[in-house]
């Protein structure tokens, strides 16, 4: 299984186990992106994360040839769901360099699109793997 579905099979686990959107988030990012809860979140986000699922399976508009995607695109979500998704976007394009024409600055608009779905209630953790398989997977 690659990298792209593993993200998807964990937001399915963690929807049935999530006792909030924000806490489906939150957790999305430490187990996939390596940004823990509590207050050294910041640190993790600012160091990057880490890499807890490497690997590929991503749409090519999304995929910048490394096994971080999957990292980057939770990592992104857990800062969101904290910060908010215009900060967010803001921080990973001045502070991140993640041009929005970029592999990442896609990755990142999704990312932050996905947090403002879950927090609005467009989008239930429920369907967030099928929303992942749908906009971020595949080749």
């Amino acid at each position: 299984m690659d990298a792209c579905s593993q993200l998807a099979e964990t937001a399915s686990d963690l929807a049935r186990t999530a006792a909030s959107p924000r806490h489906f988030l939150i957790e999305l990012g430490e187990r996939v992106g390596g940004v823990r809860r509590g207050v050294f979140w910041a640190t993790d986000a600012a160091s990057g994360g880490s890499n807890r699922l490497r690997g590929r399976g991503f749409r090519p508009v999304v995929d910048d040839d490394t096994d971080g995607q999957a990292r980057h695109f939770a990592g992104i979500v857990a800062v969101a769901a904290r910060l908010g998704p215009g900060l967010t976007r803001w921080l990973s394009i001045h502070v991140g360099r993640d041009a929005p024409e970029s592999a990442d600055g896609r990755l990142t608009d999704l990312a932050v699109g996905f947090v403002a779905r879950i927090r609005s209630g467009q989008l239930e953790p429920a369907d967030a793997a099928e929303w992942i398989r749908g906009n971020l997977c595949g080749r």
